[in-house]
């Protein structure tokens, strides 16, 4: 399960012109905590910002779904309702869910999310469909996983490398 974060960061931008401009433009990042979002967004943003960047806001992004498109350019917000039968009243119930989908058209952002909810079983309609102001999107990848080893973790790399060293010797 993801938890995604909407990361709003403040730096100044070259425009075009030459000016400089204040500018904040909001990053989704996937992370456990608002410390974390907050850490890994400025990682993810720091090669690409030259000059002093703040990160002016993080709140909760309430996505069930990301359905990525390499040709895409922008990130649209769809909401989908999913249509269930209540079997005691016989009655239909919708239940809203908020999916995110990267194309360069709101067309072609309806056709990635029905390209992606190919395999869903139960029977849904799309309520909404807005573009959003997102500059980019970084999931959680295990290869960025730089987590701090432990002590024993630490010693047994040590003894390993010593080990080594003495049989090349």
């Amino acid at each position: 399960m993801h938890s995604w974060f909407e990361c709003k960061v403040s730096f100044e931008k070259v425009l075009e012109n030459g000016m400089q401009k204040k500018v904040t433009e909001p990053y989704l990042v996937d992370a456990l905590s608002f410390t974390e979002a907050e850490a890994r967004i400025i990682e993810e943003i720091r090669p690409f910002i030259s000059g002093e960047f703040t990160v002016t806001d993080i709140k909760r992004a309430r996505l069930s779904e990301l359905f990525f498109n390499e040709n895409g350019d922008r990130f649209y917000k769809i909401k989908v309702y999913f249509i269930t039968l209540d079997e005691k009243s016989g009655a239909e119930k919708k239940t809203a869910a908020q999916m995110l989908a990267q194309a360069c058209t709101l067309k072609e952002a309806i056709a990635v999310l029905e390209e992606g909810m190919k395999g869903t079983m139960a029977d849904y309609t799309i309520a909404s469909v807005t573009e959003t102001m997102l500059m980019d999107v970084f999931p959680f990848s295990a290869s960025d996983d730089k987590t701090p080893k432990s002590g024993e973790e630490l010693i047994a790399e040590q003894k390993k490398q010593a080990e080594d060293k003495a049989q090349e010797a």
